[in-house]
Formats: structure tokens, sequence, C-alpha cells
């Protein structure tokens, strides 16, 4: 049976809840993130799975992490080869782009 909630947006408390966390997040805490890529994805992979045991869909997942790397890309310097790799095909698409990239990181994290 399909998601009903696949192709919902996630509401504004959500939203506000990701852009809060990213902004009070403590400078070590983005390290410990952020330094290692393979850590990122299993931050990414943790958080997914939170999302989806509160009853948030793929799409609205993938809607989150958007935001999420569109924080990333625009505040946050790039902390190894890959990072800098997804920051630049961040900057260089198209908010359509960056939404599928989105769902592509998504599926990464839970690979």
């Amino acid at each position: 049976m399909a998601d009903v909630n696949a192709g919902a947006t996630p509401d504004k408390s959500s939203v506000d809840k990701v852009e809060e966390t990213l902004r009070n997040m403590s400078a070590d805490e983005k390290e410990q993130i952020l330094g290692s890529f393979n850590e990122f994805k299993r931050y990414l992979a943790s958080r997914i799975e939170l999302a989806q045991n509160l009853g948030l869909g793929e799409e609205q997942i993938a809607q989150v992490a958007q935001k999420v790397a569109n924080y990333l890309a625009t505040s946050e310097e790039p902390r190894n080869r890959e990072e800098k790799l997804l920051q630049e095909l961040w900057k260089a698409g198209t908010q359509d782009e960056q939404h599928k990239l989105a769902h592509m990181l998504v599926r990464l994290a839970q690979a």
C-alpha cells in the first residue's frame, strides 16, 4: 500500500526544527559529523530512520534533506573531497536537480 504521506510537504514546524537544530549545533558536533564522509552518511542514516519512525514518507524526508543540503552548501566549508563534490553539484544544479540529488543522498545513506 502506498504511503499516504509520500507526496505531502513537511509541516512548517518540521522545517523550523531542522533549521533550529542546524543553527544550535556546536562546532564540535558539526566537526564530528562532517569530518568524515562515512560518519556523515551514518548520521544521515540515523536521522532518516528517526524520520521514518515519526511517519514521514520518502518525499518528506527528501524535502528535509534538501533543506539540510542547502544549509551545508551555503553555510559550511566542505571537510573532505566527497563533501566538496556534493557542494559543487548542489551549487551547479537547478532547484529540481537539487531535489533529485536530495533523494539520491537519502538512498545513499540508506544503502
